[in-house]
């Protein structure tokens, strides 16, 4: 899952005025795929679907109390699984449209919300997605993402809320709160697996990728070590059930032997011929001896 906090552009994600800007670029996809005749996603909060570009504009652009003219009045954020992590949620377009909803809607925007350490729930978080299904600079046959633009004030358009802060956990002083993005990321990592019963390799995980990037040399050796031994065990298992599924059937062939020899011994005293075995062939025994006609005087 790749997750980021787009940086704010004098272009289309330019922050500090209108959403309109970004909310256009958001639509472009929907003309390409209804020419094709694909259908498309509308754009959805925590509870709505197909909701207007115009009311998205009105409601962000709304939501500005108390803010100053370069203050950021909104945030664009990208949410994109793995090819794998998007297998996991359908095998349409469709069924992976509505469990990136899904996912936005109960853990994305409540972890969200609860990352800020100011007891906020998913209902005071402004903010509307719009789902993607292609990428123009990739070649994978599966690219859903989801553009979320939320807002910089709450629902009642009170509380300011910038997950950009450098401040996590801020106890005393002006501001309070803060927000912890690593804790967000692990967080909706965990909200990820749970939801679609995902077994997450360790190559996959936040954790590792982020040591890997910005660890220690020797908090990278010992993530690879620990890494290893995993590959280590889990080899050592495969080795332990392939030999427990070779004496299965070893032990299966003995019975299934077992159970042929006893059929010919049954055989055997039927005909009157037990424990001549060895000295008869299985077709011998099988036949029967045929009687000899009487020769008429």
């Amino acid at each position: 899952m790749h997750i980021d906090f787009t940086p704010p552009t004098n272009g289309t994600y330019n922050n500090s005025g209108s959403s309109r800007r970004l909310a256009n670029y958001l639509e472009h996809e929907d003309l390409e795929r209804m020419e094709k005749g694909i259908y498309t996603e509308g754009f959805f909060n925590l509870t709505e679907d197909n909701i207007y570009k115009s009311k998205v504009i009105k409601d962000i652009d709304a939501n500005i109390g108390q803010l100053l003219k370069t203050d950021a009045k909104f945030y664009a954020i990208h949410v994109s699984p793995s090819k794998k992590e998007i297998q996991a949620m359908g095998n349409t377009e469709q069924e992976q449209a509505e469990a990136m909803k899904r996912y936005i809607r109960e853990v994305f925007i409540p972890e969200y919300a609860k990352n800020f350490n100011k007891e906020l729930s998913a209902t005071e978080i402004k903010f509307y997605g719009k789902i993607h299904f292609d990428r123009s600079r990739s070649n994978n046959e599966l690219n859903i993402h989801c553009h979320l633009i939320v807002s910089r004030k709450d629902q009642v358009n009170k509380k300011k809320l910038s997950p950009l802060t450098n401040h996590k956990n801020t106890k005393n002083g002006i501001i309070k709160g803060g927000f912890d993005r690593v804790n967000l990321f692990l967080q909706l990592e965990q909200g990820f697996d749970k939801l679609f019963n995902y077994n997450r390799q360790p190559k996959e995980s936040f954790t590792y990728r982020n040591t890997m990037t910005n660890g220690s040399i020797s908090e990278q050796f010992k993530l690879q070590e620990l890494d290893s031994q995993s590959c280590e065990r889990k080899i050592a298992i495969s080795q332990d059930s392939n030999q427990e599924n070779l004496f299965s059937v070893n032990l299966e062939n003995k019975e299934a032997s077992n159970q042929k020899d006893s059929q010919v011994y049954n055989t055997f005293n039927i005909f009157g011929l037990a424990g001549t075995y060895s000295s008869f062939s299985e077709e011998q025994i099988l036949k029967r001896p045929k009687k000899k006609k009487k020769r008429k005087l």
